[in-house]
């Protein structure tokens, strides 16, 4: 199991770092939010809620890479520890629902 949710936990940080690095392709760096307009950079999408604009802020691309980075070196650090390691168990609980998610082994020990 450890091996497979590995394998499962770096696709989807990949998926993660290449949808962020292709909603920053011209490199501009962090997105803001001021009242209902997401600044993109070089465009401002007005009409969110205050709440959802910073959200949307939030999870600019070059935050997104910095994230999926971070959590690359904390798998790496606990890749082959012994099963099951907490830290990579709670990199892997943002992803319980997607459908390649590694089911446990019916003859686990609890």
């Amino acid at each position: 199991m450890t091996e497979e949710l590995v394998k499962f936990l770096r696709a989807r940080l990949d998926e993660e770092a290449d949808l962020a690095r292709r909603c920053d392709g011209d490199g501009c760096g962090e997105w803001s939010a001021h009242g209902d307009t997401v600044d993109f950079c070089q465009v401002d999408l007005p009409g969110f809620h205050p709440t959802i604009a910073q959200h949307v802020a939030l999870h600019d691309p070059a935050r997104v890479l910095r994230e999926t980075e971070a959590k690359r070196r904390i798998l790496a650090r606990h890749a082959h520890d012994p099963w099951p390691h907490p830290d990579v168990q709670d990199l892997a609980s943002p992803y319980i629902h997607h459908p390649d998610f590694p089911a446990p082994a019916k003859n686990s020990a609890a």
